[in-house]
């Protein structure tokens, strides 16, 4: 990564003065909260929420984290499924979540009289579908990722370097965005798709999604994985397993995992 980028984050993040993050555990808000350690120490508070939408797995290595950067770290419940709006599934889904998630945010800044609330959105996310954007905008919610213009790559590269473990962390995203727009969201359909993918990840998949066609099962991993999904003993567990779980088709998308992949912003069609 240029150094007149790192530059540039830190001095943003300097001039903050105080920032919470809201912190995934992911590649990029690790980043993130590592550099604005360095650069406020305690002046930083990281912010992770608890919820059905995102993996227990998650919330683990974000404490994890935390503990390794010696960051404070705050961890609040946060139930999607209380939002009507949330739990239709519309197509600004990501919007409304986004939105009601940052909101919290900024009544933590306040009640800790901090400065800044700021998010890990690189450069890459501003070019992609990405409703809850607009919501960052409204609310006034700082990305300085973005803002230095870090791409994903140059972020994965610059975490290698700091030795992050979160380098070659495959990308994640809340289990709200496995089922098809217009698809209503429970606490059941969630539990089926995190233990498929739970099942996917225990057999050494790791980019892996499970999206809800029901009744069918929809996996997409790398595509030079599928061949070794496809040997006829591995096959048959993740059927056996699958059909456990209450799918009753089981599909391997041949394009191969892809981000976004159930949305088409000009039809929002279910593919």
């Amino acid at each position: 990564m240029e150094n007149k980028k790192t530059d540039r984050l830190k001095k943003i993040i300097k001039n903050s003065g105080s920032m919470i993050i809201a912190f995934s555990g992911g590649v990029d808000s690790c980043l993130l909260l590592k550099t604005a350690v360095e650069v406020l120490g305690r002046n930083v508070i990281a912010v992770t929420a608890r919820s059905q939408v995102y993996l227990k797995s998650e919330l683990k290595d974000a404490k994890r984290l935390t503990r390794e950067l010696n960051c404070r770290h705050i961890i609040f419940g946060h139930n999607q499924l209380k939002i009507e709006e949330f739990v239709n599934n519309p197509s600004n889904r990501c919007y409304i979540c986004k939105k009601d998630l940052m909101l919290r945010l900024i009544s933590i800044k306040n009640k800790y009289k901090f400065n800044t609330v700021a998010d890990g959105t690189n450069y890459d996310d501003l070019n992609k579908y990405r409703p809850g954007l607009k919501a960052l905008k409204e609310l006034g919610i700082q990305s300085p990722l973005a803002d230095v213009c870090l791409t994903k790559k140059e972020i994965r590269e610059h975490s290698r370097v700091l030795n992050l473990p979160t380098w070659n962390k495959p990308a994640m995203a809340c289990l709200a965005s496995r089922f098809p727009y217009g698809e209503k969201i429970t606490k059941t359909k969630l539990k089926k798709i995190e233990r498929a993918e739970d099942y996917l990840c225990f057999l050494g998949f790791k980019q892996r999604r499970v999206r809800y066609l029901y009744p069918t099962a929809r996996i997409e991993i790398e595509n030079d994985e599928i061949p070794r999904l496809m040997q006829e003993d591995l096959k048959d567990k993740i059927i056996k397993e699958f059909k456990k779980i209450g799918f009753l088709y089981i599909s391997v998308d041949l394009k191969g995992y892809r981000p976004g992949a159930l949305v088409n912003k000009k039809y929002n069609l279910k593919p």
